[in-house]
């Protein structure tokens, strides 16, 4: 059983002793702390929205959550089945004090999490968090007397009015799309996207659908997380159903991968790099991803006038640097694109219908020839399994002087830039692993110095 507590929101596999993975006690403390610090920063009556993806756990913590949160004298909006955009997009809209979305993004089934929202629908900041977990570990909560308990509202109409605020944006072509005739395949990995994504794409007149694993049942046919290694069965369909392109995103939707009409992976880092060159074509600025994500969105940005800014990992930190440089796109290489147009927050709904509009108004008649007119840069992806005698800090810091003669930063773990390759080192804030990501001109290349970090890596352990 595993329990992680972090500033991003408290994921756990369900079961087990309370403190040691998500149980019902666990799930009660921590959101109960949640809606203390709400409560400590408001003396009105609050209002929260949550909404859940289709795990099989996803009831039984949404309904913990309900009780916990009228317990303490908060309202409640349930939109249900739901992504983690359409939370984020909810709350604004509802003029809520915050959000929950229940939601282990790409981990296995027997995960799931608290993911906690501000009042403008965004992802609670590191200061905020620090203090939750503050209240958390001195279970300091007041619950309402019996008069005062909080409301219970269910919700449903809020898909239809996220795909409406998606058709509303002015980069999105819906006649261009429709004048395309596009054939899609979809992989929802039997989450929540199964609802979303067919509905979103009738709206913007794709009907031409095959659809593969739609059904929201929380049985993930495959590793939900969407990496070339786990989608061979929809790379295998989209070139058997002469399909234009594929999409795929996570349980939660807010991450989008592209397969090409040749069965090819368009890359989970283009999936950014592209929807950036269309949104700078039409609207110059500037762009931000994460340390770990491709230099092709730094080449992409300078090539349309703008200037390209790296953030520290995770979607708040992104955010954060996209405000302070007044990003008009941004995102994350995992196929996170994060467009201020819409909201502050990954969204695979945004990025789709962007994406559409991109490659229908393209000169590109396939997907893959879309592809071909990004540079490549390939990237590979490890990890490295922790256990608790483990000192990671310390592995990182004889990393660093090892490779100290070398462009060193270290704002976020250690990235070591060479001259035309780089590989970033960093714990995980979800999982007890180091993740190594290293990029280079070819995939052999990138594997081969993501091997010798791995074997460095392991002489110190």
């Amino acid at each position: 059983m595993t329990l992680i507590k972090s500033i991003s929101g408290i994921r756990g596999t369900i079961g087990g002793r309370p403190d040691e993975g998500l149980s019902p006690v666990d799930i009660v403390r921590f959101t109960s702390a949640y809606g203390t610090w709400l409560k400590n920063n408001s003396s009105k009556k609050l209002k929260v929205v949550i909404g859940r993806d289709a795990r099989i756990s996803g009831e039984m913590v949404s309904n913990i959550v309900v009780g916990t949160l009228q317990g303490l004298g908060i309202d409640v909006i349930d939109l249900g089945f739901s992504t983690t955009p359409t939370v984020e997009v909810a709350v604004p809209m509802e003029e809520a004090d915050g959000g929950i979305i229940l939601t282990a993004s790409h981990n296995p089934k027997q995960w799931n999490a608290l993911k906690l929202l501000n009042e403008k629908g965004e992802f609670i900041s590191g200061e905020d968090g620090t203090t939750l977990l503050q209240i958390a570990e001195e279970n300091a909560f007041n619950y309402a007397d019996v008069d005062d308990l909080g409301s219970y509202t269910k919700d449903e109409t809020y898909m239809e009015k996220h795909i409406q605020s998606i058709l509303d944006m002015e980069l999105v072509d819906v006649e261009a799309i429709k004048s395309r005739n596009f054939k899609v395949a979809l992989d929802c990995v039997n989450s929540t996207g199964g609802i979303f994504l067919p509905a979103l794409l009738k709206a913007l007149c794709v009907n031409d659908i095959v659809e593969l694993y739609c059904e929201p049942n929380g049985e993930f046919p495959h590793n939900p997380e969407p990496l070339p290694e786990n989608l061979t069965e929809i790379a295998k369909q989209v070139v058997e159903q002469g399909a234009d392109l594929g999409f795929v995103v996570d349980p939660d939707v807010d991450r989008l991968c592209m397969v090409c009409e040749n069965g090819e992976m368009f890359g989970e880092e283009y999936t950014l790099v592209s929807i950036a060159d269309y949104i700078l074509k039409h609207t110059p600025g500037n762009t931000v991803s994460n340390l770990s994500s491709t230099r092709a969105l730094r080449d992409v940005t300078e090539k349309n006038g703008g200037e390209y800014f790296a953030s520290s990992v995770g979607e708040v930190n992104v955010v954060t640097m996209m405000k302070e440089k007044n990003a008009v796109i941004g995102g994350e290489g995992n196929g996170g694109v994060i467009y201020p147009a819409s909201h502050y927050g990954r969204d695979a709904l945004v990025g789709i219908a962007l994406f559409l509009s991109h490659f229908a108004k393209s000169e590109a008649s396939t997907c893959s020839a879309l592809r071909a007119t990004y540079p490549d840069y390939y990237i590979s992806k490890n990890k490295i399994q922790l256990t608790p005698e483990i000192n990671v800090d310390d592995i990182l810091d004889k990393m660093k002087n090892k490779y100290c003669d070398e462009d060193v930063n270290d704002i976020d773990g250690v990235k070591i830039n060479f001259e035309k390759e780089w590989v970033h080192l960093r714990k995980s804030n979800t999982e007890p692993i180091i993740r190594i990501y290293s990029e280079s001109k070819t995939m052999g290349a990138a594997d081969e110095l993501a091997q010798q970090i791995i074997s460095d890596i392991k002489g110190f352990i």
